[in-house]
C-alpha cells in the first residue's frame, strides 16, 4: 500500500505547526527521540531510512549506543524536585548514565552546568562518547540551594542499536546533484535544531514539485557529525563524482542577520552561487570562511573529502546569545518571517542552480559566424556591439565559467547572457558540461 503524504501549503502556519510537534521531543544523536521526529518528517516526504549498528567503524569514529531515557531528576533537602527532565529536557545532560545516589550540595555543584552570564537560562550540555552525567540548571536555580543531603535519579540505559538517517533523491534530467542536508538530533532548541529540518522540509516538498528539473536533489536528514561521518563512510565515491552543488541548513530561523559561511575550498560553485543571490537580493550579510566552520560542514569539507558544501543562515551558530540554552524558542529567536526569508533564498539559490549553466565551446579558435546566420551582413555600431558581446561571452565558455561567472566578468545582466548562451547552444557552437 503506497504511504500517504500530509500536504504541505506554503504560509506561516506550517512553520508553527511542524515547531509544535517536534519541539518538545527529546533528541539525541541515537535514541527514540530522534526516531520519532525523523518518522514525523517523513510523514511530509516520502525518504528512505537506512541504519547504521552501534559499534560499527566509521572512518575514525565508531556509532556509540543508544540511549532511551525514562526520567531524571534531583530531590533536595526539603524533598522538592528540581532539575526536572520531564519539566524541561535540557536539564538533564546528554546520554547520561544511570545514577541513583545521595549527595552533599559540594558534591552535587561539581555535576551541575550553569550560565553565570546568563543567568536565567539552562545551557544545553551532551557526553555522548564518554560514560558521564550531569544537570543543566539556571545560575538562578543554581544559587538557591542549600547546604544538605541531595538524592539524585537519572533512569536512563545505553543499548547497541541503529544509527538512522533520512535520504531522498528527487531525480532530474541529469545525474550531476544538489546536495542538501541538515541534522535532527539536538532536544528543545528553535533555532540550532528545529529551523533547518522545518525549512529543509518544505525546500524538498517544493523541489519535489518542480517540472522539467536539469539537476537531481539528494536531500538527507542525519544526526550531526557522526552522522554526516556515518553518511560520508558509504557514499563520498558517489558524492564526489556527481555532486556540483551543496548546502548544509543550520541556524536558519532567526529574523536577525544572514550569515554566508564558505566552503574551505572558498571558490566552489556553490560559493559563486550564494554570493551571486545574496547580492542580486540586495541582502546585507556576513561572510565567514573556513576557519569559523561549527557544524557538518567541518565533515563534508575535510581535506580529502572536499565537497562543494556551504551554509546559508541569519545569525551563525554560536553567535546569538541564545545558542544552545533553554533561551532558543520560537517566537523569541525564531520567527515565521525569519522561516520563510531562509526558505526563499534557498528557493532562489534552486532556481538559480537550474539556469546557472556551464557552457564550453566544441570549436577550437574563433567559429565562422556568418555561415551560422549570427553576423550581420551589414555591419552597424548598434549590431557591432551586440556581436561584440557575443563573441566575449563566447571567450568565456571554456568549461569553467557559469553563466553567473560570466555575467559578473562581463558586467553583463544574466538573463542577457542565458540568451547568448542558450544561442549558441542551438547552433552547436557549445554545450553545457553540468
Amino acid at each position: 500500500m503506497k504511504k500517504e503524504i500530509k500536504k504541505i501549503y506554503i504560509n506561516n502556519a506550517f512553520f508553527s505547526k511542524l515547531f509544535d510537534v517536534l519541539f518538545p521531543i527529546n533528541r539525541s544523536i541515537l535514541g527514540e527521540g530522534y526516531k520519532k521526529s525523523l518518522k514525523i518528517l517523513s510523514d511530509y516526504i516520502d525518504f528512505k531510512i537506512y541504519k547504521f549498528p552501534s559499534g560499527k567503524k566509521v572512518f575514525d569514529w565508531v556509532v556509540p549506543k543508544n540511549w532511551i531515557i525514562k526520567d531524571g531528576y534531583i530531590l533536595t533537602p526539603a524533598n522538592k524536585k528540581i532539575c526536572e527532565f520531564k519539566k524541561n529536557n535540557l536539564h538533564l545532560m546528554g546520554y547520561s548514565v544511570a545514577v541513583n545516589k545521595i549527595l552533599s550540595r559540594k558534591q552535587l555543584e561539581k555535576r551541575l552546568f550553569s550560565l553565570p552570564k546568563q543567568p536565567n537560562a539552562i545551557p544545553y550540555i551532551t557526553s555522548y562518547y564518554k560514560n558521564n552525567w550531569g544537570f543543566c540548571i539556571s545560575e538562578n536555580d543554581k544559587k538557591k540551594l542549600k547546604d544538605g543531603r541531595y538524592k539524585v535519579v537519572i533512569d536512563t540505559k545505553h543499548f547497541k542499536g541503529k544509527l538512522n538517517y533520512g535520504e531522498i533523491l528527487i531525480k532530474g534530467k541529469s545525474k550531476k546533484e544538489v546536495f542538501l542536508s541538515t541534522y535532527i538530533c539536538h532536544p528543545s532548541l528553535a533555532n540550532n535544531e528545529i529551523s533547518g529540518p522545518s525549512v529543509l522540509t518544505y525546500l524538498a516538498k517544493w523541489i519535489n514539485s518542480k517540472k522539467n528539473k536539469r539537476y537531481s536533489y539528494r536531500i538527507i536528514f542525519i544526526p550531526e557529525t557522526i552522522g554526516s561521518i556515518a553518511y560520508l563512510s558509504i557514499n563520498l565515491k558517489k558524492l564526489k563524482k556527481n555532486m556540483r552543488y551543496g548546502f548544509n541548513l543550520s541556524c536558519v530561523g532567526d529574523d536577525r542577520n544572514f550569515s554566508y559561511l564558505a566552503s574551505r575550498d572558498g571558490n566552489t560553485l556553490t560559493d559563486k552561487l550564494i554570493k551571486f543571490v545574496l547580492k542580486k537580493n540586495k541582502i546585507i550579510y556576513k561572510k565567514f570562511d573556513w576557519l569559523h566552520r561549527g557544524s557538518d560542514e567541518r565533515q563534508y569539507c575535510a581535506p580529502g573529502v572536499d565537497l562543494p558544501v556551504c551554509s546559508i543562515m541569519r545569525t551563525k551558530h554560536g553567535l546569538y546569545k541564545e545558542y544552545h540554552t533553554s533561551l532558543d524558542k520560537l517566537g523569541t529567536v525564531v520567527t515565521s518571517k525569519g522561516l520563510n526569508k531562509s526558505y526563499k533564498i534557498y528557493q532562489e539559490c534552486i532556481n538559480e542552480i537550474e539556469k546557472n549553466v556551464i557552457p564550453k565551446t566544441n570549436i577550437l579558435c574563433e567559429p565562422q559566424m556568418g555561415k551560422r546566420n549570427l553576423y550581420p551582413n551589414i555591419s552597424t555600431k548598434t549590431s557591432g556591439l551586440k556581436i561584440r558581446s557575443m563573441m566575449d561571452i563566447l571567450s568565456f565558455c571554456d568549461g569553467f565559467n557559469s553563466i553567473n561567472d560570466i555575467s559578473h566578468q562581463l558586467k553583463l545582466k544574466t538573463k542577457f547572457v542565458y540568451k547568448i548562451v542558450k544561442l549558441l547552444k542551438r547552433n552547436k557552437i557549445i554545450n553545457y558540461i553540468n
